[in-house]
């Protein structure tokens, strides 16, 4: 029917880059501290961000609470794929929509479990 190996190399995917994610918001490199400036978040807010993109990493990891993971990780990229359009940023918004469509394959991981 589907290949659960396909799945949870997807949901290994996403996890690896919620995590890399985390890590550079939670480093608060310059360009990422005025990115949020501009959006008018509140200061030291990119971190909360790194703080909910590492938990997001760690739930996909774990195939018990991968099923977490995915609902999180879905509604942050909502979040930030509407943050980017409302600062018109619209070509941004393409990786936020493809992760979304690849949490569909690894939510069949997290079915399988």
């Amino acid at each position: 029917m589907f290949d659960l190996g396909f799945s949870v190399f997807t949901a290994w995917a996403i996890a690896a880059l919620f995590a890399a994610s985390g890590l550079l918001h939670l480093a608060g490199p310059r360009f990422i501290r005025e990115a949020y400036e501009r959006w008018n978040f509140a200061p030291k807010f990119y971190r909360v961000t790194g703080g909910i993109e590492l938990l997001t990493a760690a739930f996909l990891a774990n195939p018990i609470t991968r099923i977490w993971g995915i609902a999180l990780a879905a509604l942050t990229m909502f979040v930030a794929v509407v943050t980017l359009l409302n600062n018109r940023q619209y070509a941004y918004t393409v990786p936020g929509i493809l992760v979304m469509i690849a949490l569909i394959p690894a939510s069949l991981s997290a079915a399988a479990f």
